[in-house]
């Protein structure tokens, strides 16, 4: 069955060339023309991935994703913009966004990046049942729920982004040890970039606020300088800064 992927986009030639790439991929697509209409279509259907477009007529890709993530709904979401601006990709990633493509862009990067969200994007519809057989789900004060994408957090669940869930996937993994930002960039995006380091800190800051009960004096997720992050589950901060 193939997976749905929405794309909202107010130009015409871009919108229709998307579609067309993704189905001639052996995907699902359905469109929507400006903010409003992409938001209505999100929460009423069930989509695998959001292709969204932020400087749009009624509602900007910014306010759209912000309301997707304040419905609960934990679909990867990957923004196409001309706006190329560190701060215009913080503003993405910080209203819930996964991955951030600056036009004019090619669409076999397009692809690149759906393939790796779609591979991160955990659900309850997936195909092998045993994928977290053998995987550390729960240790210490941390269990996570894959096919919700929530995390337990002594007791208490909170529900995740898909990239903030894969972050913390991968950390649970390798818990009370460091690990490097470039093993965090290949392991979550797939691939490994010195200028997504950043966008890779503002998703790790995005999942402290929800972790932590003081984000800036953490007791799980903490920063290991010139190296990268590490988890400690047991609050076990020795070494740590």
């Amino acid at each position: 069955m193939p997976k749905n992927i929405l794309v909202v986009d107010d130009d015409d030639e871009i919108r229709e060339l998307l579609e067309f790439d993704l189905q001639q991929s052996g995907y699902s697509v359905d469109t929507a023309i400006n903010g409003v209409d992409g938001l209505e279509k999100a929460l009423s259907k069930h989509y695998d991935l959001i292709l969204l477009d932020v400087m749009m007529p009624k509602m900007n890709g910014f306010d759209v994703c912000k309301n997707i993530r304040k419905a609960h709904n934990p679909v990867p979401i990957l923004l196409l913009t001309a706006k190329g601006t560190i701060h215009d990709k913080t503003e993405g990633f910080d209203c819930g966004a996964d991955d951030y493509l600056i036009k004019p862009f090619d669409i076999q990067e397009v692809l690149l990046r759906v393939r790796a969200l779609m591979r991160r994007g955990f659900s309850a519809q997936q195909d092998d049942n045993n994928t977290f057989k053998n995987e550390i789900l729960k240790v210490g004060a941390i269990e996570i729920f894959p096919d919700e994408l929530d995390v337990s957090i002594e007791g208490t669940r909170i529900k995740l982004t898909p990239t903030e869930f894969e972050i913390l996937y991968c950390l649970m993994q390798h818990f009370n040890k460091a690990v490097s930002l470039a093993t965090l960039l290949n392991e979550v995006w797939g691939y490994d970039s010195d200028e997504d380091v950043r966008m890779l800190r503002v998703h790790v800051g995005g999942l402290r606020q929800k972790i932590e009960q003081n984000p800036k004096t953490p007791k799980f997720l903490h920063t290991v300088i010139n190296v990268g992050y590490k988890l400690t589950p047991f609050e076990d901060n020795e070494n740590e800064v």
